[in-house]
């Protein structure tokens, strides 16, 4: 099966070597997001800025597969404070319905560029 590129500037742009998304036949491989702002490429302030950048950033992403979050089947967070496990779930909650993807959250050490949080996402359309 080929595999398919996607590419947004609405999402910010790949900071080392990969895509910011492959299609392979129905499945959508989004790769992390943290919390850049796509115009600036800097990172917003703040774990709750920063969830909120992520989950736009994937949006940004699916809409640009051509389909939005609710294609979501698994989703990953990473944290590098679990203590803020309960403010993911909020937002997370503005992004997503019934029913929901599966999902692991992670606790880290540390992420590129000090971000707080990062997620990445698995999508199947049709």
């Amino acid at each position: 099966m080929p595999r398919q590129i996607i590419s947004t500037p609405d999402a910010p742009a790949a900071i080392g070597p990969y895509s910011q998304a492959v299609r392979v036949g129905d499945t959508i491989y989004l790769s992390g997001q943290i919390g850049l702002d796509p115009a600036t490429m800097q990172m917003v302030a703040g774990i709750d800025a920063q969830i909120v950048r992520v989950f736009d950033n994937l949006r940004a992403v699916a809409a640009a597969a051509g389909t939005t979050l609710d294609a979501t089947v698994k989703l990953n967070i990473f944290l590098t404070d679990l203590a803020n496990f309960a403010k993911v779930n909020e937002v997370m909650a503005r992004y997503f319905k019934e029913p929901y993807p599966a999902r692991a959250a992670i606790g880290v050490k540390e992420l590129p560029r000090g971000a707080l949080v990062e997620a990445d996402a698995v999508l199947v359309i049709g």
